[in-house]
């Protein structure tokens, strides 16, 4: 049977995998509603008076959108009088949240091992660089297994 917390990363994994070719997008200097409205041949104007706003408070909003100051609420109800759909999500540096974790616990498995094997070595105890490999890779797997809260330390 498999594990419940495996089952939950994996279907994130699924739902963040869709944001991938989102994330090759790269967002225009001046933001996305100046471009929108731009491209639109919309005045800002015409903008505000969608959303109840001067054209001031929308030079305010796209400026805010460009300094990334912006809030979701004002982007969404900003894609609203755009007819536009607000999309929002993250995407794992490490392409998936299956390998954001198991990096994560390989590195913590490789700091507790070196520790323990420096004390070790200390006492005349040490162990050779064979073990050493192995014993983190099978830290990281119980880590991964476990998914220890200390591995966001």
């Amino acid at each position: 049977m498999r594990n419940k917390k495996k089952l939950l990363l994996e279907q994130l994994d699924q739902k963040l995998s869709k944001f991938n070719d989102a994330g090759m997008v790269t967002v225009p200097q001046n933001g996305w509603i100046n471009v929108i409205r731009t491209s639109l041949n919309m005045t800002r104007e015409q903008l505000g008076t969608k959303l109840n706003l001067t054209k001031g408070a929308i030079q305010k909003i796209e400026d805010r959108e460009s300094t990334g100051q912006i809030t979701i609420n004002k982007l969404r109800d900003t894609g609203e009088a755009l007819e536009m759909r607000l999309v929002y999500g993250f995407i794992p540096k490490a392409e998936t949240i299956e390998n954001l974790v198991t990096l994560k616990a390989e590195k913590l498995a490789k700091k507790i091992v070196l520790r323990t094997n420096q004390n070790m070595k200390l006492e005349d105890q040490g162990i050779g660089d064979e073990k050493i490999n192995n014993t983190i890779k099978e830290l990281a797997e119980e880590i991964k297994r476990e998914m220890r809260k200390s591995l966001w330390d």
